[in-house]
């Protein structure tokens, strides 16, 4: 499974409908699993981002539906950072001449 850290900023339509934040979260994790996603964690942030969640998901093609999708839906704004744990960058450090 590759992992994904996900930093979201509510939209103007997200924000409008904040109350419904917790319940769209829900959906949102049910609808990863449609794409072969897992949401692992969601928080809700102070500061410059809204939500910030980890993803696991099959592959960067599953993950990037699910992220396209989540999208379209119009609540969130997304960055994505591929995170990797401390045996995959012990894999890839190992590679280095």
């Amino acid at each position: 499974m590759v992992t994904y850290v996900v930093l979201a900023q509510f939209t103007d339509q997200g924000i409008r409908t904040v109350k419904n934040s917790p319940q769209r979260a829900v959906q949102a994790a049910e609808m990863a699993k449609g794409f072969g996603c897992e949401m692992k964690q969601i928080y809700w942030t102070l500061g410059e981002y809204d939500i910030v969640t980890v993803v696991e998901a099959a592959d960067d093609q599953s993950f990037t539906a699910f992220g396209l999708a989540l999208g379209s839906l119009g609540n969130i704004r997304t960055q994505t950072l591929r995170a990797f744990n401390k045996d995959d960058i012990g894999s890839i450090i190992a590679r280095l001449p």
